[in-house]
């Protein structure tokens, strides 16, 4: 599967971490923006691709034809797949697992050590025991969606999408689909609330309005059970 293609820098809202096999390497040096800093020690492909102070810290391995956004921030040990998409200004922390296809649009926070899996059915040999290759693979993609939050440690299933400013809480196991500003904790993980864009739970002020207490924004249930900007 072929993740989707993105201009440079932005991305625009559009089970067991199985990996394809390393490709030989090109000669060209990796495509990095003015301003962005990679540290020593980060295996970062040729062919990969870093937005405008982006930063990546020690021991991170970025694949081949990986294209991160500007101003993000890529922790320690954190693995990026061949053609991952990052957006701007995400952060993943220490020792997440980001799997390919994955997608992450701009502003998502991925916590320490999450694993964004891609194999619904994971088996390390074909039915006739031969070990499997790329081509055995039918990778399928997790999916988060603009400014959305993965707690640490938490699991995301593929294939599945996180909607806009969700929250998903440590230690979580998505196994499906998250609406817009669902707070989701569990295993599987169920919404248990709503969350507006700072991040803190919605207070309910009468059936079907919320508010938020930080920002004072405003927002409302759809004929669907699903949460709306007001």
């Amino acid at each position: 599967m072929t993740p989707p293609a993105a201009p440079t820098g932005h991305v625009a809202p559009a089970a067991s971490g199985s990996t394809a096999a390393p490709t030989a390497a090109p000669t060209a040096a990796p495509t990095a923006a003015e301003g962005a800093r990679v540290a020593d020690g980060v295996d970062l492909d040729p062919t990969a691709t870093l937005g405008p102070g982006t930063r990546v810290w020690h021991l991170t391995q970025v694949r081949e034809d990986v294209r991160v956004g500007a101003e993000c921030n890529i922790g320690r040990g954190v693995y990026l797949g061949p053609g991952v998409v990052v957006g701007d200004r995400c952060k993943i922390q220490n020792h997440a697992l980001v799997y390919e296809p994955a997608l992450l649009e701009d502003g998502v926070f991925v916590g320490p050590a999450v694993v964004l899996t891609n194999d619904t059915f994971p088996r390390a040999v074909t039915p006739e025991g031969d070990l499997k290759g790329a081509e055995d693979w039918d990778l399928v993609a997790v999916t988060i969606r603009t400014g959305a939050s993965i707690g640490a440690r938490a699991v995301c299933v593929a294939p599945v999408t996180i909607g806009r400013w969700a929250l998903v809480a440590a230690g979580s196991v998505v196994t499906r689909d998250v609406p817009d500003y669902a707070l989701v904790a569990g295993t599987p993980a169920r919404r248990i609330g709503w969350v507006g864009r700072a991040g803190v739970p919605l207070v309910e002020d009468a059936e079907g309005h919320w508010h938020c207490p930080r920002t004072g924004a405003v927002h409302t249930l759809d004929d669907d059970g699903l949460l709306r900007d007001a």
